[in-house]
């Protein structure tokens, strides 16, 4: 587990080292079967897994980079932009969000099983039953890992976590729990989750009234709640951004006074979270068809 936090070179050779990814998926799917979720190696097994998740589709062999983006586009060399694997246009990288990947393999080995269905479904079942907060954390910070960026990869994992796998209510249960670091990592995950506009509907309707529910009344009362707050008004933003339905469902949960009151608060401590704020204010005046609702 420390080696696992060592950086690049530590995480690209544990994730070479045949059978080890392997062998802790195989410890995980053990424990959740004998009903022990809470056991201390289970617990480290899912933080060495969340560790080797970090920056995973940018650090992955060429090897996987090619079969993850087999329907890469040719690229004009007059618009090309860095990307995770060499240089890629911006107009390929947002086809890429609907590529679906390759199909996937009934038994993964190594480095494929870490964006695996298989191991997606077991984080999102630690989450429901474990009650351990570090692995509660680790597990949901593995798929905010997973579904970071704007590959393919990321978007797949984003669709089997809301669509295929049904893992919104066990994350919206996370965003109600006392411990603070845990509610953050669950909204840092659904900001994510909300990038992707084939599934926004879906997270609106499961989680925006939880979301709106858990902006603090007034000014954030210290960093990480800042930082929560923050997270949470991007998330909305996300969501309402291109959906009069979405904003009028903020509208209708009361979430309209909150976010005024967060925005106006612009001492350097809780910049971020107004600065956000803000954004989001700015974003729901575009629905002109909603002026009169904000106005009353």
């Amino acid at each position: 587990r420390n080696m696992s936090s060592a950086g690049p070179e530590g995480r690209k050779k544990m994730r070479e080292c045949d059978g080890l990814i392997d062998s802790l998926v195989y410890y995980i799917q053990g424990a959740i079967a004998d009903h022990e979720p809470n056991d201390k190696a289970t617990e480290n097994c899912v933080c060495i897994l969340h560790n080797l998740s970090y920056q995973l589709e940018i650090e992955l062999p060429e090897s996987y980079a090619q079969s993850i983006y087999m329907q890469r586009r040719n690229i004009s060399s007059n618009d090309k932009t860095p990307g995770c694997f060499g240089t890629r246009s911006r107009k390929v990288k947002e086809k890429q969000q609907d590529t679906p990947l390759p199909e996937e393999k009934s038994n993964p080995r190594g480095v494929e099983a870490l964006w695996h269905s298989t191991l997606i479904r077991i984080y999102l079942s630690l989450i429901a039953k474990s009650t351990r907060n570090y692995t509660q954390e680790a597990s949901l910070g593995a798929l905010q890992n997973l579904t970071a960026g704007t590959g393919p990869m990321p978007f797949s994992v984003a669709r089997t976590v809301v669509q295929k796998a049904n893992g919104l209510p066990s994350i919206r249960t996370m965003l109600h729990v006392s411990h603070p670091t845990v509610k953050k990592t669950a909204v840092s995950l659904l900001r994510n989750l909300s990038r992707n506009t084939s599934l926004q509907s879906d997270i609106a309707r499961e989680v925006l009234p939880d979301l709106v529910s858990i902006l603090p009344e007034s000014a954030p009362g210290s960093d990480i709640v800042c930082e929560t707050t923050a997270s949470i008004c991007y998330t909305l933003y996300n969501l309402t951004q291109s959906s009069s339905h979405n904003a009028r469902l903020l509208l209708s949960a009361d979430g309209l006074p909150k976010i005024i009151t967060i925005s106006m608060n612009d001492s350097n401590m809780f910049s971020k979270a107004s600065r956000a704020a803000s954004v989001l204010l700015y974003s729901l005046w575009s629905h002109t068809d909603l002026h009169s609702a904000y106005k009353k």
